[in-house]
Order: C-alpha cells, then sequence, then structure tokens
C-alpha cells in the first residue's frame, strides 16, 4: 500500500474513532436512572457575561445514586445556575439550598425509558451517518489517488480496507447502543 493509501486509511479510522467516543460522551448524558455529575455536562451557565460549562463553576457530586448536588464556587451565581438546568430541559427541578442546589433524580418510569431508548437511537444513528461520511471522504480520496496515477487494483483495495473499516465501527456502534439500551431498561 502506499503511502498516500495508508495515510487515508488512517485518517479514515481517526475519524470514524472520534465518533465513537462522542457517541459514547453523548450516551453519558442519556440518565440511566442513577444520579450522575456527567448528566450536567454541556449546560452553559452566564457566568459574569461569559457563557461557561457548569462544571467550570460549581463543584457537581452525587452523595447517593437518587440525588446530584450542585455546590457554585461563588455563591452569587446559584440563582442563574439553577435556571441553567432549568432551561436544559433535563426533567429535574432543582432546590436552591441557599448555599448548594440539591437534584432528586426521578426514578424513571416505562414511558420515560421507552423516551430514551428512542434517544440513544437516534444519537447511534447519527454517529453512522458520521461514520458513513468518513467512508465517502476516503473512498473520493482512493478515487482521486487513481486519477494521480495509482493503480486502479490498489485504489480498489483502499476502498475495500475502508469498507471494513466501516463495518467494524458500525459493528462497535451497534455494541454501544446495544449496551445503553440494556442499562436504560434495567429497573
Amino acid at each position: 500500500m502506499t503511502e498516500e493509501a495508508q495515510m487515508c486509511l488512517d485518517e479514515a479510522r481517526e475519524s470514524m474513532e472520534n465518533a465513537i467516543i462522542h457517541l459514547e460522551r453523548e450516551f453519558h448524558k442519556i440518565r440511566a436512572g442513577k444520579a450522575s455529575p456527567s448528566m450536567l455536562e454541556g449546560i452553559m451557565i452566564d457566568y459574569y457575561g461569559a457563557m461557561t460549562p457548569i462544571e467550570q463553576t460549581a463543584n457537581i457530586n452525587t452523595p447517593d445514586p437518587r440525588q446530584i448536588i450542585v455546590q457554585p464556587w461563588d455563591k452569587s451565581i446559584l440563582a442563574e445556575i439553577e435556571k441553567a438546568i432549568l432551561a436544559a430541559n433535563l426533567g429535574f427541578n432543582p432546590k436552591n439550598e441557599g448555599e448548594v442546589l440539591r437534584i432528586v433524580v426521578p426514578p424513571l418510569t416505562e414511558e420515560r425509558r421507552l423516551d430514551l431508548v428512542k434517544q440513544a437511537k437516534n444519537e447511534s444513528e447519527q454517529t453512522k451517518i458520521s461514520i458513513r461520511n468518513s467512508r465517502r471522504n476516503a473512498n473520493d480520496f482512493a478515487k482521486s489517488l487513481e486519477k494521480d496515477g495509482l493503480p486502479e487494483d490498489e485504489s480498489k483495495r483502499l476502498q475495500d480496507n475502508v469498507q471494513e473499516l466501516t463495518d467494524e465501527y458500525i459493528e462497535k456502534i451497534d455494541k454501544v447502543l446495544n449496551a445503553k439500551e440494556a442499562d436504560i431498561m434495567t429497573v
């Protein structure tokens, strides 16, 4: 395999690996009944005029599987954090206790579990689309190498390798989705 073909394959692998990492990060945000600080990841707070991630403004911990405690380093932004959590529409109702926010994570109903499974399937489908886009880009690059003088059989081999890589990563997505689905549906 030529150096350019190997580079193309490595680039496709890296892109697909990043898609899996992104999917796993998104799955951490989908709660499966147990409280976790990662449930609040991605929530942005208006911190003195700058949009700042919640984890950079407060200590977030889980004293037990049913609650999250948010303790801001600057007590004056407690109301701002509460507003941002409510606006994130995560189904949480934080209680302002003056120095901390206490979030009781309600147990999931069967209907909510099915909604979360649907959300997880949607995320995994978006990741599959990303994987297929990486495959298309790599195949386009292989075809352009062929136009620039790469032998046709070498280009075909590269495209076959990219397809094998795509199948491997689609399989990984399915495994991650099945694990998350089982986690969500476990009462």
